[in-house]
């Protein structure tokens, strides 16, 4: 069966603010990651990436208005990051808080000098379980924030492009970057959808061949994963409506252009995963049915032989109950007593008496159909 399937992943919790906290607070958890930043800077002619763990220079660097950055930041072990986002980019800290609390939903906002959008980032890990980080973006005049908590690397086709230099990802603006970005995400749903796909296929497989217990559990599992998917397309979906309606400059009626596109895509999504539900409860129906009928079948096995024994059983009963015809100590005849109990080949006769009634019900089960 499918490698995700294997064993019952735990549910992934996070960690939500305590009640009555202040808004705007911004969350470490003790498991983070050390920071590690990607500054990419490109146009149509140039690009160059710088590796760092710290954006203390960045301001005086985006100043550069004839370049476009892509600010990948990976891990958020670093309080006084958020803080440089906050003073040096007026960043709100409602939305740092939003970016370390990692159990948004995929939504967009807008502010005066730039924008805030969060999609879910789904991707099987090394066990090939399915996994769901969020991925938070910062869209200014000339550049792009992205946040994520671990350091997988699921934005390497958009890494590898830039260094092509080819299409418009050099040449549309930090918005495109945006959209390529969120394009690879909901791309990686049709790949995941179509491992699930194989999975039902594999199942209906099974079903026809050999039907057996782990075939429920693979079903259940596939479906709660779908569950999972359809969670985070019908918001992204929302939030791409919500880009596309967007009148904030920062977007460019180009990238809006490309984000219909993806928005597309996104209904596409959310109509393949009503598709496999539909076919996972059908496979689930089937499954039912198919253990119903062999009940079925053992039942109508144990019917038959029941049938055949009950009257052989009765004789055998009645010749066991030893109600002799003559009292052997006294010699005195015992009236409406079993005469046949001491007859001549009596247990021949009685034994070939039950073979026949034996042989007579078999025929009669036959021509009713039973034995087919």
């Amino acid at each position: 069966m499918a490698r995700h399937l294997k064993s019952r992943k735990k549910r992934k919790h996070y960690a939500v603010p305590v009640a009555g906290s202040s808004p705007g607070l911004i969350y470490i958890a003790e498991n983070a990651l050390e920071p590690k930043i990607s500054i990419h800077a490109f146009n149509a002619t140039e690009y160059t990436i710088e590796e760092t763990n710290t954006i203390s220079h960045l301001k005086n660097l985006l100043n550069n208005k004839n370049l476009t950055f892509w600010i990948d930041i990976k891990g958020f072990k670093s309080e006084s990051l958020f803080e440089l986002l906050n003073e040096d980019f007026n960043i709100n800290k409602l939305v740092l808080e939003d970016i370390t609390r990692t159990y948004q939903r995929p939504r967009f906002e807008e502010y005066t000098d730039h924008v805030f959008a969060v999609s879910r980032m789904l991707f099987f890990d090394e066990d090939s379980n399915l996994e769901n980080e969020q991925m938070s973006f910062i869209l200014t005049d000339n550049a792009l924030f992205t946040f994520q908590e671990g350091y997988n690397n699921c934005l390497d086709p958009i890494r590898n492009r830039l260094k092509a230099g080819k299409g418009n990802i050099r040449i549309s603006g930090s918005s495109y970057i945006l959209y390529a970005i969120m394009d690879v995400i909901i791309d990686k749903y049709f790949e995941i959808l179509n491992v699930w796909g194989e999975d039902l296929d594999a199942v209906e497989d099974r079903l026809i061949d050999k039907p057996d217990r782990s075939i429920m559990y693979d079903i259940q599992g596939i479906k709660r994963n779908l569950i999972s998917i359809r969670r985070v397309a019908w918001p992204e979906r929302d939030k791409l409506n919500d880009i596309l309606r967007s009148d904030s400059p920062l977007i460019t009626d180009q990238t809006k252009m490309y984000i219909h596109d993806a928005y597309d895509h996104c209904i596409q999504i959310i109509d393949i995963v009503e598709s496999l539900k539909e076919i996972s409860a059908s496979n689930m129906d089937m499954y039912l049915s198919i253990i119903s009928n062999r009940m079925n079948e053992i039942m109508k096995v144990l019917t038959i032989m029941s049938s055949i024994f009950i009257p052989l059983t009765f004789i055998a009963g009645i010749y066991g109950m030893n109600f002799a015809r003559q009292d052997p100590v006294t010699g005195m005849l015992m009236p409406d007593n079993m005469p046949e109990l001491y007859a001549r080949h009596g247990y021949l006769y009685t034994v070939l008496i039950m073979v026949v009634i034996a042989i007579l019900q078999v025929i009669y089960f036959w021509r009713k159909g039973w034995f087919k």
